[in-house]
């Protein structure tokens, strides 16, 4: 299983934005710089997790982004569902596109089905809180002051 390049940017999204004082309004191009991400590929992640209720952004030359919740109430789990596509680890996962001729038979996919489950199992067990503690440490690698 791999997750998407969107789901690993919209975490670490979160985690820049835990890393700040609660009042310090972010913008892009400082998650962009301390990523190397490109400022486009942000835009849309910010705006998504701004819908889905994560973050906050306000407009205007003053404008920026933060945390809307409190980062022990953002659930990694919920989130990584959130920002993934799908979860279809093999073609019989789609029931619309599965051709494969041993899908009536083959245990497999019950078996992946749970695998699937115990993954997300581990990640509802952690917060946004939970994989930033080590604050002091994620600051100094971002290259910025606590």
């Amino acid at each position: 299983m791999r997750l998407t390049n969107y789901t690993d940017y919209s975490l670490r999204v979160l985690m820049f934005l835990a890393l700040q004082p609660d009042d310090k309004l972010s913008n892009i191009n400082e998650i962009a710089e301390a990523y190397d991400i490109k400022r486009n590929h942000l835009s849309k992640i910010i705006h998504e997790l701004g819908r889905d209720g994560y973050v906050e952004t306000i407009r205007g030359r003053n404008g920026g982004v933060r945390l809307q919740k409190k980062p022990e109430t953002i659930n990694i789990g919920e989130v990584v569902r959130k920002t993934e596509e799908d979860f279809y680890l093999l073609e019989c996962f789609d029931a619309e596109r599965n051709a494969c001729v041993l899908s009536p038979a083959c245990r497999f996919k019950g078996m992946l089905n749970e695998a699937l489950r115990a993954f997300f199992s581990v990640l509802d067990q952690y917060t946004l809180a939970d994989i930033t503690t080590n604050k002091s440490q994620l600051i100094s690698l971002l290259g910025f002051q606590e």
